[in-house]
Formats: structure tokens, sequence, C-alpha cells
């Protein structure tokens, strides 16, 4: 056992600026083990991956709350929306600890919050969309952080910091063995929390490499690798490599888990979770066990409150191509060549990357070429 301990330490852990930019607030995000980088499928996902919100299937707005550790706790709130292929969202987190200080004779001498607030704002965009390939989705949050704390318990340490975060993600199929048109696999990158040093103090920037498999349709596995990297390794080294792995399984259409390991910075942390959906309403509930849960404190949990805001009618649209497009094929099998172009013309008005209607296209202007050779050798003979 002391071997183990001796193998997870971390020494380097802690030289770094802003725990919040670190600690999750909630969501599948935190119940997968943090191993979301390649998931990345809600809203909880700007803590993930920014490049994940052009790709999101739902406007959603989400409120969370994390009970973390004693009295301390971390509130966040989160609006995301995607119009075709542009993904933006609004973000925010606020973790607050109540501090009480005391002289040698036990008397208190001050009082008050420490606390950290970051404001996120996140755009992406999905490039080289297709009928048969995702995209390629790249994006940003942009970031600015506060930590406060009063005068009265340690003078000149409230400060501002600015970070960005980079990310990039795709999706596509591998190795799928059932039906369905979402992709069963993806990849994603980022590299957190960019920026200049605070009072001298280096921010926890870092490189997350993750993959996402869906064996099943309602069953996805994740893991991420973490690689933290310092600007001066020198005076702040950076943590060592570490990983997340994840999984989530759907078992009814309004229930689903997920569970998920991480070890970084020398504190190996389970997570155990749950998903809700009554409507509109989702219902995510979290706990985690590292080597800070306290038995004798309900503390660790965490809980999001997610409403779906709509699709922005991207459902309806894409069944409505379809609709075109079997009646095209339908017109075309009966010989009908112009009447199957413009309901293709009039699919792809609607979807121009729906390349089955550019296909059939090609394939009536084939037949009506072919037709009209025939019809001007018969017309020779």
């Amino acid at each position: 056992t002391g071997k183990f301990f001796e193998f997870i330490q971390d020494p380097n852990t802690g030289l770094t600026v802003f725990p919040i930019l670190t600690i999750p607030v909630g969501g599948e995000y935190e119940g997968m083990g943090t191993a979301y980088t390649a998931i990345a499928r809600d809203s909880s996902f700007f803590d993930a991956n920014p490049a994940a919100s052009s790709l999101l299937e739902y406007t959603e707005i989400g409120f969370l709350h994390n009970n973390w550790i004693a009295d301390t706790n971390i509130e966040g709130i989160v609006y995301t929306k995607r119009t075709d292929t542009v993904g933006y969202a609004l973000a925010a987190k606020f973790l607050y600890v109540p501090f009480t200080g005391y002289n040698i004779w036990g008397e208190r001498t001050s009082s008050g919050y420490y606390s950290e607030t970051i404001g996120i704002f996140n755009y992406s965009r999905n490039f080289f969309q297709s009928y048969e390939f995702s995209g390629v989705a790249v994006g940003t949050n942009m970031k600015v952080a506060l930590r406060h704390i009063p005068e009265s318990i340690a003078s000149g340490q409230s400060a501002v910091g600015v970070m960005t975060d980079i990310g990039a993600l795709t999706r596509f199929n591998f190795l799928k063995f059932y039906p369905s048109r979402s992709k069963n696999a993806s990849l994603g990158v980022t590299v957190k929390n960019l920026g200049p040093y605070v009072l001298g103090e280096p921010l926890p920037t870092s490189v997350v490499l993750g993959i996402g498999y869906w064996p099943l349709r309602p069953w996805a596995i994740a893991f991420d690798l973490h690689i933290p990297f310092s600007f001066d390794p020198g005076r702040y080294p950076p943590e060592r490599m570490g990983f997340a792995w994840g999984t989530s399984v759907a078992l009814t259409n309004f229930f689903s888990v997920q569970s998920g390991f991480l070890l970084k910075g020398g504190n190996p942390r389970f997570s155990l979770g749950s998903v809700v959906m009554v409507d509109t309403l989702s219902i995510v509930a979290n706990y985690t066990l590292d080597m800070t849960t306290q038995f004798t404190n309900l503390d660790r949990f965490s809980i999001q409150l997610k409403i779906n805001l709509g699709d922005e009618g991207r459902k309806a649209k894409a069944q409505k191509v379809e609709d075109l497009y079997l009646s095209a094929i339908e017109a075309f099998a009966r010989g009908e060549f112009q009447k199957s172009l413009e309901l293709c013309d009039q699919a792809l008005a609607l979807d121009p990357t729906f390349t089955p209607a550019r296909e059939t296209i090609q394939s009536i202007e084939r037949s009506l070429k072919l037709q009209q050779e025939i019809e001007s050798r018969q017309k020779i003979e």
C-alpha cells in the first residue's frame, strides 16, 4: 500500500494558480471521470473541449452546483447554442471558501470568503462537414478569472488572470457493428489554460488527448491523456502526466448511468453518476470519491439541471431533405427524370452537403445522356 501511494504522489502538485480551472463543476463531464475531450456531447463540454459547441445537437442552458469539500462549494451556469456549423456558449464558475483567522491566543482576528470566479466565452466552427463526414470542429474558450482574498486575510493577493483554451474534435465510424446515422468513434485534443503568469505564478497549462468509442449505440467509453507543461520548468516544474477513463450507458430513453476514474495531480478520483430525463428537463447527479472525500460530511456531490431548448429545427429540416430525396428516387424509378431532378435540387437547396441527392442528379444526367444517344442513333437508322 505504501508503494502505491508513493507511486501516485506528485511533488509538483499545487504550483499553479486558480484551482477552479482544474476542478470539474459537475455534469456528465465529472460523471465520466473528466474523460470527455472526445465525447463532449452536452453543455458540460466547456470544461473539456471548446470545439464541441459546433457539434452539439441541442441548445441548452445548465445550472450546476458542486458541494466540494466541507463548506467549500462551486456554482456554475452555462448557455450553449449551435447555428449550422457555428457554435458558441457563455459560462461562468464560482468557487467560495469561508475563512476565519485566529491569533495565537485563539481569538478571532479576521473572517471572510476566499473566492474564485471565471467567466467564459466560447466559439467554435465545424469545417469540411459532409453527408459522409462529420467534419473537423475547432474552437476556443476565452476566459477571465478573478481571485478575491480579503485584505484582512492576506494583503495584495487578489488578482485577475486571462487565459484561453484551444480544441479540436472530429467524429467518424470505426468497427461499427450496428445501424445508426451517428458516428461511433471520436478524437479530440485540447490545449488548456494558455495565458500569462498571475502575480508571478503560472496557470495550470496542459495538453489533453482524448478518444471516444461507442461499441453499442447506448454505450460510450472514453480515455483522456493529460500532459501538463510549464513555460518555466526550472522554477515551476509541471505535474506528472495523468489519465482519465470513463463510460456511460443509456439504460432507457430517459435514464442513463456514468462512471469514471481520474489519476492526476497525485489524487486518484472515482466518480459515479446518473442522468434522469423528463421531457426537456434533465438532472445529472454525481458522487466523487478521492483522497479529499470526507465521510463525516455530505460532500463531493454535484448536481446539474439542464434544460433542452430545442435543435433550431435541424431535425425537421433533415427529415424534409430525406423525404424529398425518397420522392426523387421514386420518380427516378418511374422514369420521371425531370421531376426527380427538381426534387433533388430542392433537397440540395435545404442541405448542400446531402451528397446522395447530388449523386442521384449525376445518375439522372447519365441516363438522359444515354437516352439522347439512343434516340439519335434511332433517327440515323
